[in-house]
């Protein structure tokens, strides 16, 4: 499977997204790719950033990717799928797909940020793809996802829970 661990590493002139590079604002394109192939099915990124572009120009490629645009995605695509806020609820309603993606914030001191990964349970414990600046494979995030956003102190979060069709 041909997931992509780490956006950082993707070089700036590849799969530029609108006026930026993917590997700076490409991780809802990515998060969606990744629960593609999580899911079997095969895309192709181009034509994939296209769609994403598309959907909201002028946004989607230079100010990142709206939270519910890979939600739009996969509805459009047939798939059930759910949009959960409900932080308490995120356990079970993830549990329950069989891939996710999760948008949330970050803080790092005076910097804020937003990031998309993709996501699914795998022997009770959940694992995420593209989740940190150093990723270089699956991010083991524990048997709970709400435990590991706290931990981490991420906020402002949405859940995308995706079922195959």
């Amino acid at each position: 499977m041909d997931l992509i661990y780490n956006q950082r590493q993707i070089p700036a002139e590849q799969w530029r997204y609108g006026l930026r590079s993917s590997a700076a604002v490409g991780c809802g394109w990515i998060a969606t790719y990744n629960a593609l192939r999580l899911l079997g099915y095969r895309t192709n990124i181009e034509e994939l950033i296209r769609y994403f572009e598309r959907q909201l120009p002028l946004i989607h490629g230079n100010a990142g990717t709206s939270y519910w645009g890979p939600y739009l995605c996969f509805r459009n695509w047939g798939f059930p799928v759910t949009l959960c806020h409900r932080f308490r609820d995120y356990d079970r309603v993830a549990g329950e797909s069989d891939v996710c993606i999760l948008f949330y914030h970050w803080r790092d001191g005076f910097r804020l940020g937003a990031h998309f990964v993709a996501l699914h349970r795998q022997d009770g414990i959940f694992v995420g793809y593209n989740t940190y600046r150093n990723s270089t494979g699956p991010d083991r995030y524990g048997p709970s996802l709400q435990a590991f956003l706290r931990q981490r102190g991420y906020f402002g979060t949405v859940l995308i829970a995706i079922r195959n069709k």
